[in-house]
């Protein structure tokens, strides 16, 4: 099995904005522009624990300026109760960045990759068809045994997939499916992200059944989401991808992906 998953949990920004206690970032606060009704860039985003001793999460942004970061960090975390655990998010983060991480008792211990590639990449000529509602049920089991490792994306219950189908990206033919001797076999899951400059398609979730382990559909299950948003008019493909997950990058290589960015989570216990 080739473990993949991308861009769930924490990295989810509609996630920490609507949960109770957060709080967003530009200059202290984040705004929005009566004339666009579009968020001002925001610098970070603090979700407060739910219940008393909880971890509470931070998350701060791309588009810092060089040497910026020590102070969104003094500012982001000084509503935090001290001594307390925390998780630390920074996207894209750059050298020299674990520094003022450090000093305020933070470590890391998680690096997600983003990769690119060109559009459109080679034929998949794997058989999928478009998820529909009566897939949910089969389509949790199959992402739970694939993902039983992973601390975002495992666990995940049918409710969570129709909250994701509510949202406004969702789009169904986009969801891949492939089956095998009439079981579910793999799933690609993709999402586009038009505002993006350049719009990018992202493949969002993608697993192989263990079952079906050692077959080689990694490949082509990545190729066939590839090949949908590229017959979308997208000229730019993107995922995310644990660093360590050697199996899923050597694919991912193959496929023409190069390295963009990476995000870097860390953790600070509580004392």
């Amino acid at each position: 099995m080739i473990e993949l998953a991308h861009r769930v949990g924490v990295l989810e920004p509609q996630a920490l904005v609507s949960a109770p206690g957060s709080a967003l970032g530009t200059s202290g606060a984040g705004h929005r522009s009566e004339a666009s009704g579009t968020l001002d860039p925001v610098r970070y985003e603090v979700n407060q624990p739910a219940k008393a001793g909880g971890e509470a999460q931070v998350v701060v942004y791309e588009g810092r300026a060089a040497g910026e970061l020590a102070a969104i960090l003094d500012e982001s975390l000084a509503g935090l109760e001290a001594g307390g655990g925390a998780q630390l998010w920074i996207r894209e983060v750059a050298a020299g960045d674990d520094d003022p991480a450090r000093r305020h008792g933070f470590e890391p211990y998680r690096d997600l990759w983003q990769l690119r590639c060109r559009l459109p990449a080679e034929p998949s000529g794997l058989a999928t068809r478009a998820f529909m509602i009566d897939d949910i049920d089969e389509f949790v089991t199959v992402n739970n045994r694939a993902f039983h490792w992973h601390p975002e994306q495992g666990g995940l219950r049918a409710d969570d997939v129709r909250n994701r189908m509510a949202e406004p990206w969702f789009d169904p033919d986009g969801f891949r499916l492939h089956h095998c001797d009439g079981r579910l076999a793999g799933f690609c899951w993709t999402k586009v992200h038009p505002a993006h400059d350049p719009p990018l398609g992202e493949i969002y979730v993608i697993a192989v059944d263990p079952d079906f382990s050692g077959q080689g559909l990694g490949r082509p299950m990545t190729l066939a989401g590839l090949e949908w948003l590229s017959a979308r008019g997208l000229a730019v493909g993107m995922l995310y991808v644990e660093s360590d997950n050697h199996p899923a990058n050597a694919v991912y290589r193959r496929i023409g992906f190069e390295h963009h960015h990476t995000d870097r989570a860390y953790r600070r216990l509580p004392s």
